[in-house]
């Protein structure tokens, strides 16, 4: 192994040359008693900057074991080191020295969620870490002795300040792992009690905008209804109160701004651990939950419709229901049949993403359209529950008709939750709505991908199979893009990353025409539970973080070419 002092010459000869001279330093070196790996060079200075690596035994990081004993405290670990690496490679970096990203240190920095991520892993030998460089540069010249300074000085003072336990606040590594093993222990306990979600009191759900996820400041802290509040002892914060939701039909209700939609989404967020200090912490939903929205002109492949919408014009099946270009409630329909596919246990529903004509006919609409081929989703919603123990979480603030099939009512006012079941319960006595139509069938047969129409090549031949990313919610297969803007709880370029890998490697070890979609993306999933996100890349990469099975297969549902075979019932 070279050492740091022999890059360090290696790059003082390389000053003034052609920026492609770079290429001449990939290799490992001994960094203060540990290696630092250059595994890939950059093209030029405004091309992805150079990947690197470094190993730190734990003779010199030295994480106490419980810091990293399990899956839970493992993944907060890993996510505060590289806030902190982030943090100080931040404040360390020398920017603006030269062309393009010269000067630039970076990690892929994780947001608000905890996620597995392959940029830093802790076990009980070592401590690595895969970040990016960008190599110095004037023009497309090398500037040696500014990337000799930044990798043999800069990067090793970064790296002492941040990866090491006595470099970091004790109290910190506790407040992140104790944190999210607690979450965990609150996800998991919650099938026992009967329960889709919990929220904490005292809970901060409003968040700063759009696209600032950090928890609004002043907002009034969350307080769970007498009726609705439950007790749970967790492993580290002790008992802790707040309210769960029961499983079945929940609906929230109130005004417009007052707080409807700012639960539902802390719920559709709550699969996720969050960082201490997010105010979401103790907000935990169902593993598998799925939100539900209507998406015109997605493609659908091969889905059983049939117990929401049958008798299509032109004869169109729906029982085997394909398009290039879904309507509202299609679509909405498809989204449904496919998390039941992948064995969703809890539907999120917002009447504001949703598809009027797919939610509700009200009586006066029933008896004047009679030939209406949508059996809307009040029609459903309870044998869902029923017949396929799918719970359903839904905001609703247009139409009171959804009180006759509902389990739990939560009024919201002034952001304040209110259990109102009993009087919404009342108010449906009084007008009930039409009968419900005869319970739909929601068992279809498996659908197995056709891997001749997943081609991620050029249409005519797959020599060179790739898969890109084309923004933090698109991908491009070959030539076809998959548009996943609509897939809510995708939340992380990363993930997106991931998912493109995924895609591929389904592509080339387990779409055979035989396997149907679940059993593919199931049996992946197995893989990188075993192997890890490495198992989707043929090298080492430091920018991807892990995904549910419900996205995996929203990304390839949504790829337009996709056609499927239909197996046995």
């Amino acid at each position: 192994m070279k050492t740091s002092t022999q890059l360090r010459h290696t790059l003082h000869a390389l000053d003034g040359q052609s920026y492609k001279a770079y290429k001449r330093i990939t290799g490992t070196y001994s960094c203060q008693s540990f290696p630092l790996q250059i595994a890939h060079v950059q093209a030029d200075p405004f091309a992805t900057p150079s990947r690197l690596r470094v190993q730190i035994p734990q003779s010199i990081a030295a994480y106490p074991p419980e810091t990293h004993a399990h899956p839970s405290r493992n993944n907060a670990l890993c996510t505060y080191l590289a806030r902190q690496f982030s943090t100080a490679a931040h404040a360390g970096s020398r920017r603006n020295c030269g062309s393009g990203k010269s000067g630039l240190i970076d990690i892929d920095t994780p947001g608000q969620q905890v996620l597995e991520r392959t940029c830093l892993f802790v076990d009980d030998e070592q401590v690595e870490a895969r970040f990016t460089v960008g190599l110095p540069a004037d023009g497309r010249r090398a500037r040696g002795l500014d990337a000799a300074a930044m990798l043999c000085d800069d990067l090793p003072a970064i790296i002492a300040a941040s990866l090491t336990y006595a470099a970091n606040d004790p109290g910190d590594v506790r407040r992140y792992t104790e944190s999210c093993e607690d979450a965990d222990h609150l996800r998991a306990w919650l099938p026992a009690q009967e329960l889709v979600a919990f929220v904490a009191n005292g809970s901060i759900l409003p968040r700063r905008s759009g696209i600032d996820d950090r928890p609004l400041e002043n907002a009034m802290p969350f307080r769970s209804p007498p009726e609705l509040e439950v007790t749970v002892t967790v492993p580290n914060r002790g008992p802790i109160a707040g309210m769960g939701i029961p499983a079945g039909v929940t609906l929230i209700v109130g005004g417009g701004f007052h707080g409807k939609s700012t639960l539902l989404n802390a719920l559709e967020r709550g699969i996720y651990n969050h960082i201490p200090g997010d105010g979401r912490e103790l907000v935990v939903t169902d593993a598998s939950a799925v939100k539900i929205r209507a998406e015109d002109g997605r493609s659908v492949a091969g889905v059983d419709i049939s117990s929401f919408i049958s008798d299509l014009p032109f004869g169109q099946d729906t029982i085997d229901f394909s398009t290039e270009n879904a309507s509202g409630s299609t679509s909405q329909a498809a989204n449904i049949v496919e998390a039941l596919e992948l064995s969703s246990h809890l539907l999120l529903v917002d009447e504001d993403t949703a598809a009027t004509n797919f939610m509700i006919r009200d009586a006066r609409m029933r008896q004047l359209i009679q030939a209406e081929p949508i059996t809307p989703f009040i029609d459903r919603v309870r044998p869902l529950f029923a017949d396929c123990g799918t719970s359903t979480i839904l905001v609703m603030g247009g139409t009171g008709d959804y009180f006759a099939v509902a389990d739990t009512v939560i009024a919201m006012e002034n952001y304040h939750p209110r259990q109102v079941t009993r009087q919404a319960r009342a108010l449906a006595a009084v007008d009930p709505p039409p009968a419900e139509v005869e319970p739909g069938i929601f068992e279809t047969a498996p659908r197995i991908p056709d891997p001749d129409t997943f081609n991620p090549g050029t249409h005519t031949s797959r020599r060179r199979e790739r898969i890109r990313v084309t923004g933090p919610k698109s991908l491009l297969v070959g030539r076809d893009p998959i548009d996943l803007s609509a897939i809510a709880q995708l939340i992380d370029a990363s993930q997106t990353r991931a998912l493109g890998a995924a895609l591929l490697h389904l592509r080339r070890t387990l779409m055979d025409g035989r396997r149907s979609l679940a059993e593919s993306v199931t049996h992946l999933m197995r893989e990188i539970e075993r192997y890890g996100l490495d198992a989707l890349t043929d090298h080492p990469r430091g920018d991807l973080a892990s995904f549910r099975p419900q996205e995996l297969a929203a990304a390839l549902n949504r790829h337009r070419p996709l056609r499927v075979i239909h197996g046995s019932h």
